[in-house]
């Protein structure tokens, strides 16, 4: 029977504890726990250095400032190592806390989406919020589930995500497809502004995404400051918009990402103007 590993993030112990439990007493599944989002990257990248990937992340929507470590799941009858290490007073000795500062859960989906593609996320939600839930699928969830569902439901969605299902509460069906939506109608006006600027111009956007001041971007591309402010003049006038703020996140909107500082310059489709 192939074993299911899952990894819950949350940084309400006793809640993460009571899920973990839980599932880890399915014949099927692994568990383990963790208090943050640097726990929860730390966790998966142990797992795929020791070739034991985790394949579906539970993660809460809230997920805060929290510490603690992940530690696999021992059976159900013992659960009080479920959570970051963290032990009752008086068993095992003290926890093991790391200090960090976790990303909301919707800024974890993305992290992991884009560092371990092949595990599917689910956020765990104490209330329905269209317009998040569809933030969550943006950055690459596969589901949204509340927090007081059944113990069977949570196991239907698992099973689910893991065949590429993508599950939603049905009463959120209406809302996140409204917002999604309107997402795609703004990223489809941004995507066409950027258009309109040159190849010299979209390495100006690209530079200024990377948060590349005037000088810089003028040493990088071999440019006077002064040419450079009027690229920059010009990228802000186009893309319609007062500030430099405002012109990389209309870029982001349309999928523009910052230039790489690593290698050099390339503009895809052709030379620079």
């Amino acid at each position: 029977m192939a074993r299911i590993r899952v990894l819950v993030v949350d940084d309400h112990r006793i809640f993460a504890e009571s899920l973990a439990a839980a599932l880890a007493a399915e014949q099927d599944v692994d568990v383990a726990a963790a208090g943050s989002g640097p726990a929860a990257l730390r966790c998966l990248e142990r797992g795929a250095a020791e070739g034991r990937r985790f394949d579906v992340l539970l993660v809460d929507a809230d997920l805060g400032t929290a510490v603690g470590d992940s530690v696999p799941v021992p059976p159900p009858a013992q659960p009080d190592t479920a959570y970051g290490g963290a032990r009752p007073p008086g068993q095992g000795g003290p926890a093991r806390p790391v200090n960090g500062r976790a990303a909301d859960g919707i800024s974890l989906v993305g992290g992991v989406r884009t560092a371990q593609p092949g595990v599917r996320t689910v956020v765990l939600a104490e209330r329905d919020d269209p317009r998040r839930a569809a933030a969550a699928l943006q950055a690459g969830a596969c589901g949204w589930v509340a927090k007081d569902c059944s113990l069977v439901r949570l196991l239907a969605v698992i099973r689910g995500v893991l065949r590429d299902e993508t599950h939603l509460p049905p009463a959120l069906l209406t809302g996140v497809l409204r917002e999604l939506t309107a997402a795609r109608k703004h990223r489809t006006e941004s995507e066409r502004l950027v258009e309109s600027l040159t190849p010299r111009e979209r390495e100006v956007l690209r530079c200024m995404v990377a948060g590349l001041g005037r000088k810089a971007v003028a040493e990088r591309l071999f440019l006077s400051p002064h040419t450079v402010r009027t690229h920059m003049q010009n990228v802000l006038g186009k893309l319609g918009v007062h500030s430099t703020l405002a012109a990389v996140a209309l870029a982001r909107r349309a999928g523009v990402g910052p230039v790489d500082l690593a290698g050099e310059i390339v503009e895809r489709g052709g030379q620079l103007a």
